[in-house]
């Protein structure tokens, strides 16, 4: 029995073949990459520089910030309904996250994520 090749990815899409629109998907990696830069600039900066870097409020914002990243990137892969308000907690925090970091060194890398993240966050949230 011969094997049906499947569809491209785009042909899957206008038939409704469960590919995640490029908007989520863009949403989706930022969040994800958010994510990353979050944790790995708490473990691999903050803790190394200490002082203001790991005040509780600093470091337990920077965790949410991670957290809820992941959690805002799975929820849209899944594809709920409460991905918008999911989208809009994730982008709040995300600036949070973002303003606790601008005025520290070596804090570029977050900030700028934070921000793409809560960008593309406010537009799945509308």
């Amino acid at each position: 029995m011969a094997q049906q090749q499947r569809p491209e990815p785009a042909a899957r899409a206008r038939r409704g073949g469960g590919v995640i629109p490029m908007d989520v998907q863009r949403c989706i990696e930022e969040c994800l990459d958010c994510h990353r830069v979050c944790l790995s600039m708490a473990s691999q900066h903050c803790l190394v520089r200490g002082g203001e870097h790991v005040t509780p409020e600093h470091f337990r914002q920077m965790m949410a910030c991670a957290e809820i990243c992941r959690a805002a990137a799975a929820v849209m892969m899944i594809g709920t309904d409460q991905m918008s308000r999911v989208c809009a907690a994730c982008a709040e925090i995300c600036e949070a996250c973002a303003q606790s970091c601008q005025d520290l060194d070596g804090m570029g890398p977050c900030v700028e994520a934070c921000r793409r993240c809560a960008d593309a966050c406010r537009q799945m949230a509308t």
